[in-house]
């Protein structure tokens, strides 16, 4: 029985054919468009409203994908917490078989602390990291009607999933 030396290439190998060689990879296979992606940011948080009582914060969404499911291969979008929070009860009813994160806590701050920038970027990245978590979910990826909806429509109605 021939010895192999474990450090020899396996071009050299005893028994190799040439189907086995080595394959460079092309340009466009290195950086070119992975085959299905699904990209998402949080982003650009904007406050509204001039008196505490109707002030909130919204953020953009933005998405870049090439998965079939989704309508549009790039679409931004803006919502508010209490739209995330809707969205995660729509995703917990749409999906038994998957375990939803949790969001940013809910805040109990007064409107000022509220409204202030350090709050505000660190829900932010809250809301980045759960829609991240979310999006990132094979089932949810292909099979959430919810999730397309949230992440691309312009309006989000909670009501045509529950």
């Amino acid at each position: 029985m021939p010895t192999v030396n474990p450090f020899q290439s396996f071009e050299g190998a005893v028994g190799h054919d040439e189907a086995t060689k080595e394959h460079r990879q092309t340009f466009e296979e290195l950086y070119g468009e992975p085959e299905n992606f699904l990209e998402v940011d949080v982003v650009n948080p904007i406050t509204h409203g001039s008196k505490p009582s109707n002030m909130y914060t919204d953020y953009e969404i933005i998405c870049r994908t090439n998965i079939p499911a989704f309508r549009k291969k790039y679409s931004k979008v803006r919502r508010r917490y209490s739209d995330f929070d809707s969205f995660r009860k729509v995703l917990q009813h749409e999906s038994n078989r998957v375990v939803i994160p949790k969001l940013p806590d809910k805040s109990i701050l007064t409107y000022s602390q509220r409204f202030n920038d350090e709050f505000i970027e660190e829900r932010r990245r809250g809301l980045e990291k759960f829609l991240n978590m979310v999006a990132g979910h094979p089932l949810l990826q292909t099979g959430s009607k919810a999730l397309i909806c949230f992440i691309q429509d312009d309006k989000w109605d909670k009501s045509r999933f529950i």
